[in-house]
């Protein structure tokens, strides 16, 4: 059926141990799913990284760096499920409107503190989509319109899939790891 040699597929990453989403299911199955698997790239992307090396920055002039990545989708987590959708009234993380950009800026919190804040953000994310239905509303503040849950879980995979591109590119500069 397929002449493609096995040798000529992507790599997968060394010590992949990612549940692949299922390829047949329903909408909340497949989407759920594909978005853990985003967020176990990022980890996989991060583990084995010593913690001073997280914050090394890619090439100028971009200010990206793996910790800050991570500070990014914890705050972006936070601010998409629990403040937009669920309406609940919560700090922002790693932001103030005199520092916007602290999340890929600052970097001097502790890296294992940021991994801890991180984790438990998508611990609360998948409490409040496993407790609702995906038609249900959250209102953005930037514009008041209606945003379902569904189009939150798709931006959010969007989101992890474009700043995994980004810490592919961080993290074979740092040591050379490469895979998908």
């Amino acid at each position: 059926m397929n002449d493609i040699p096995e040798v000529n597929y992507s790599k997968k990453w060394d010590g992949d141990r990612r549940s692949t989403p299922p390829l047949v299911g329903d909408e909340r199955e497949i989407l759920t799913a594909f978005l853990e698997w985003q967020r176990e790239t990022f980890a996989m992307k991060c583990a084995g990284v010593p913690g001073d090396r997280l914050s090394d920055k890619g090439v100028p002039p971009s200010g990206l760096s793996l910790h800050g990545i991570l500070r990014h989708v914890a705050g972006v987590e936070r601010w998409w499920f629990r403040i937009q959708f669920a309406g609940e009234d919560v700090p922002l993380l790693y932001y103030s409107d005199d520092d916007p950009d602290q999340d890929f800026e600052d970097l001097d919190g502790d890296v294992e503190e940021a991994f801890a804040v991180w984790r438990a953000g998508c611990a609360r994310s998948r409490e409040i989509v496993a407790a609702h239905s995906l038609d249900e509303t959250g209102v953005p503040r930037a514009t008041g319109q209606p945003i379902s849950l569904r189009r939150i879980l798709v931006d959010m995979i969007g989101i992890y899939g474009r700043h995994n591109g980004h810490a592919d590119l961080l993290r074979e500069r740092i040591d050379g790891a490469t895979g998908y």
